[in-house]
């Protein structure tokens, strides 16, 4: 097929309110996420990887690995346990204040975070150039934490600014009430409270706690991270859009361990560095991403950014850089009655490094990167769907097409798609039409597609179609293993 017999129009436009709708009905018909459980009606913000979903995940997370340990020389990985001493909770702080602010709209039962509202509000009133207005809901806001009773307060403050419901317009709302995010569950043959653990609700405790394991293990000098991938657990009051809020969910995250007063040139330069990561390694629309700076700082914090990114349902995070100080390893000290000290062999200092943390939600960034590729357009008068997603990111790399399936050119097809099986994940695809072979593998984001027909038998040559222009050329067989290779760098 010559590059001729395949017109690409230009992107057609898509509201936003439509994308959403769209990419979930994609993610299940193409194998990429299942609703849990589908069979027996499901599971509240619980969702299955399916084929394709699973290996863009895989994806994705060894990315993540490569980038913050084995191009970094300091940076070594660890596999914690999910379930920890429930002390470990205790000293974190998780036990006694990891709640969320809940309130309730009583014409619609909907239940909503207090303090999203409220902040919500104060960037509307920003947006509206009512600078002094939303400088003083801010200021009244960050006054709430230091209230004798804060969840009065909130409900106070929602209610004196008349804020609505964001997707009702309702404000018949309930009082405030705190909601505690862990799961709770019994260990041993008899449920009482001596045998009560916690499912995590985050991964960095377990980094925290094994810092001198891992440290005296791998013979590590300050400065050095700890890098993690794993599963957390928080019970959400607030689920929905898809998987980017779940109750289980997967988070890369590191702790990089410095002597205090070096953190904020740490902090800066761990900025740069995930920033660049998203365009780079991932290949993420750069206007898409977008700083945010916490004002209002959890108790452990001196430094907080967001990177946060444009889904079709707002601008939200996908992953946040703090600077958490000496907590959590100062907590651990006190609660275990371990010394947590780092000692510097040179200089003989002992002190309580300090911590800087990236903590990347894995399921929001898939959401994030279906969100950037998805794409319509126009090939050959037709409408098709188009997942431009990153060679590196795409689970399926090259699809092989007998332009005939039987005889000389469907072995020949099979000889291909065997050699590059061997080191990439292929399809191999010989039904229907050749352009809705194609059409089926843009749709799943793969990034070339390689057809064996006449000329093949003739000088060993196919056609290699890009999937983002739908132009093609001809390379030799015996060089599309070396093709991918070059474009998967």
């Amino acid at each position: 097929m010559s590059n001729s017999e395949e017109k690409r129009v230009q992107n057609t436009s898509l509201a936003p309110d439509k994308v959403m709708h769209k990419l979930v009905s994609l993610a299940k018909r193409r194998g990429f996420i299942f609703p849990s459980s589908e069979i027996y009606g499901g599971l509240s913000s619980c969702f299955d990887y399916g084929p394709l979903g699973s290996e863009m995940k895989k994806n994705i997370k060894d990315l993540w690995w490569n980038a913050m340990t084995r191009r970094q020389a300091n940076i070594v990985g660890i596999d914690a346990s999910i379930m920890m001493n429930p002390t470990v909770w205790e000293a974190s702080g998780h036990v006694a204040s990891f709640n969320d602010p809940m309130i309730d709209d009583r014409t619609t039962k909907r239940r909503y975070r207090a303090d999203h509202l409220i902040e919500n509000h104060i960037e509307k009133l920003r947006r509206d150039g009512k600078t002094e207005q939303a400088d003083r809901v801010q200021a009244a806001y960050e006054a709430v934490s230091a209230a004798p009773d804060a969840n009065r307060a909130l409900y106070e403050l929602i209610i004196g600014e008349a804020i609505k419901a964001p997707d009702t317009g309702s404000g018949d709302w309930t009082e405030v009430r705190q909601f505690n995010l862990m799961f709770q569950c019994s260990m041993g043959a008899v449920a009482d409270t001596s045998g009560v653990v916690y499912l995590r609700p985050e991964t960095a405790q377990g980094i925290f706690v094994n810092f001198h394991n891992v440290r005296e293990s791998s013979r590590m000098k300050v400065p050095f991270g700890i890098a993690q991938i794993g599963k957390a657990f928080r019970n959400e009051i607030v689920k929905g859009n898809f998987i980017f809020r779940m109750v289980e969910f997967e988070q890369m995250e590191m702790q990089y361990f410095v002597k205090p007063g070096t953190q904020l040139e740490a902090f800066e330069a761990w900025r740069e560095r995930r920033f660049a990561w998203y365009v780079s390694d991932l290949g993420i629309s750069p206007e898409k991403l977008h700083w945010y700076k916490h004002d209002k700082l959890a108790h452990y914090a001196d430094l907080a950014y967001d990177i946060k990114f444009e889904f079709p349902f707002g601008i939200e995070e996908i992953e946040g850089i703090h600077s958490r100080t000496d907590f959590d390893l100062s907590q651990h000290q006190q609660y275990s009655g371990k010394n947590m000290e780092y000692i510097d062999q040179v200089t003989g200092e002992r002190y309580l490094p300090y911590v800087v943390e990236t903590s990347a939600g894995c399921d929001r960034l898939f959401l994030a990167l279906l969100s950037d590729a998805y794409n319509e357009d126009v090939v050959d008068g037709e409408q098709r769907v188009m997942l431009r997603l990153s060679p590196k990111v795409a689970p399926v790399k090259a699809a092989v097409l007998p332009l005939v399936k039987k005889g000389e050119m469907g072995e020949k097809a099979e000889q291909l798609r065997s050699e590059l099986s061997a080191s990439f994940l292929v399809q191999y695809d010989d039904a229907a039409s050749i352009g809705k072979r194609y059409r089926r593998q843009d749709e799943i984001g793969t990034p070339f597609c390689f057809t064996v027909d006449h000329q093949t038998l003739e000088d060993q040559t196919v056609t290699v179609r890009y999937r983002d222009t739908a132009t093609q050329e001809r390379i030799a067989m015996a060089g599309a293993k070396l093709f991918l290779a070059e474009k998967l760098m």
